[in-house]
């Protein structure tokens, strides 16, 4: 009967045959989404469809809507305005019950199982088929093995969850969401803390899926995998739709500009700033070789950083920008290769050795990583010192609000005083007190991880101004940032990354939109 069911399911989602490429006609169609938060509008009209039996790619950066389009679709955040409809019917999905109960399911990131329990359990989980009010455990693991085996996931009923790699935790959350009569996947970075094989494991799944009709929606910042794997394509920007496209009627380089916003021009305004004091001869600030941790599955990457050099390092959310120099300040711990700094090898376990190093590091998440909110602007700038300094060498009271005084005035600082939490700073301002802090470090090499993102131009500016006042002094700086004209402006040197792989280095000539996000791309012409 429950095969009955899905056949007839399946032939309903297959509906008339057009006789083109749209075969099946979009099963799950949201029409002119709209939703707004407190002084953001987070999406503005915004079209989707999902084909039964099609993977569909939704792209974008970092907020441009994805998760929040995905939200509403899960009834996790109601809409503002627009309309959902499901085979061609309206429907309200107002809870992620409702989304359940349409046959939407959603795979996150982050595992939502439980490692303790065994695998048949997690399949079952809160749907545990019942003999006399009593869990029946033999019919429950019969139809786990079935599962499992239809979908090729290679692991025991009985085995307990955690006994098996994170790929195959992820096919069995798949497996879990299939089995609730799945018509609608969402798949949210999936890959993220795959390996190749692992990827291409899931890869086989997904297409068995797709075989039996079910409508995929992957959303992944590797755009290797999305042309390995979709079929369509829908590119958000700053929440908005850019567009829908065949994979096949967009090119890499295409979907990297419609993404980045970035039309190819000649920025003929733009002048690049490098020390013609560093050459080749020279022993750099800082150098890697073969460098690469476990922790971010960055593939091993050799790199050079000399006194007074600005170095960019550009590539699409999720290429591995952040993991790159996170590695190199030992926040991810390094598995293999070798640090010099100064032409001496190193080893860097932990923040604090990067830090005696003559290291900083300005994190991208400046809230969650960055300020402590609950402490003052005082307190905020004088820790990385204090921690630097140690526990036995004090700074005085003196001291503290000598140095506070002395950068909240250097660096403009906006704050009603010293002792203002920080938390009740704009973000500009946050931003400043951090790199603050880290100035008072008097390091030898800075790393700014989108230092401008979400302030206003006027801070943004001082602070462009500021890393080339760094450079000239003679301090080396590592500089991520999302806007490529900001790049352009900053960086001597920029440093490409793709699927979290160093790609290309682009110096001189070379230092225009059109080449960088050729790279980015693939070298796709």
């Amino acid at each position: 009967m429950e095969k009955l069911k899905q056949e007839q399911n399946n032939s309903d989602c297959m509906g008339k045959q057009p006789g083109h490429n749209d075969e099946a006609g979009p099963s799950l169609k949201m029409i002119g989404i709209g939703k707004s938060f407190p002084g953001v509008r987070a999406l503005n009209n915004v079209d989707f469809s999902l084909r039964c039996g099609e993977i569909h790619a939704l792209m974008g950066e970092n907020g441009a809507g994805k998760s929040t389009l995905i939200k509403v679709l899960t009834g996790v955040h109601p809409m503002d305005e627009g309309r959902v409809y499901l085979e061609g019917n309206p429907v309200l999905v107002r809870s992620p019950q409702d989304a359940q109960r349409y046959g939407i399911s959603t795979v996150y990131q982050e595992l939502n199982l439980c490692p303790n329990l065994t695998v048949a359990e997690n399949l079952f989980l809160g749907r545990e088929p019942l003999k006399r009010c009593l869990i029946d455990w033999k019919r429950m693991n019969d139809e786990a093995e079935c599962l499992l085996k239809e979908l090729n996931i290679l692991a025991e009923p009985t085995a307990q969850l955690d006994s098996y790699s994170i790929a195959i935790q992820q096919m069995i959350a798949i497996a879990r969401a299939v089995n609730t009569e799945c018509k609608y996947l969402i798949l949210d970075e999936p890959t993220s803390s795959l390996d190749a094989d692992e990827v291409q494991r899931l890869f086989d799944l997904m297409r068995r899926l797709k075989k039996n009709k079910v409508g995929i929606i992957f959303i992944t910042h590797f755009i290797e995998q999305v042309y390995e794997i979709c079929d369509r394509i829908t590119v958000l920007r700053n929440g908005e739709l850019v567009g829908e496209y065949e994979i096949e009627n967009l090119p890499r380089f295409e979907l990297v500009k419609k993404m980045m916003g970035k039309e190819i021009e000649v920025l003929s305004d733009l002048s690049v700033h490098k020390d013609e004091s560093s050459s080749e001869s020279e022993v750099p600030v800082l150098e890697a070789c073969n460098l690469s941790s476990g922790a971010s599955k960055v593939a091993p990457f050799n790199l050079k950083i000399y006194k007074g050099e600005v170095v960019g390092f550009s590539g699409l959310l999720g290429s591995g920008r952040s993991e790159l120099v996170r590695t190199i300040y030992g926040a991810d711990k390094a598995v293999e290769g070798q640090q010099f700094i100064k032409g001496e090898s190193v080893t860097i376990k932990r923040t604090l050795d990067a830090m005696k190093h003559g290291m900083a590091y300005l994190p991208e998440d400046r809230k969650a990583e960055g300020i402590l909110s609950e402490l003052s602007v005082r307190e905020n700038i004088i820790i990385a010192l204090q921690a630097k300094r140690g526990i036995f060498k004090r700074l005085s009271r003196k001291e503290m609000e000598k140095y506070a005084d002395e950068y909240i005035k250097l660096l403009d600082i906006k704050t009603a005083s010293k002792e203002t939490p920080i938390k009740s700073l704009s973000g500009g301002n946050q931003q400043k007190v951090i790199l603050a802090r880290w100035l008072l470090t008097n390091p030898e090499f800075m790393i700014l991880d989108e230092p401008t993102r979400g302030i206003d131009v006027g801070t943004k500016t001082e602070i462009q101004k500021l890393i080339l006042k760094l450079a000239e002094e003679g301090k080396s700086v590592a500089f991520i940032s999302s806007e490529l004209d900001e790049m352009l402006r900053t960086c001597s040197r920029i440093v490409v990354m793709r699927d979290r792989q160093k790609v290309g280095e682009l110096t001189d000539s070379d230092l225009n939109q059109e080449t960088i996000m050729r790279t980015i791309a693939g070298g796709e012409q």
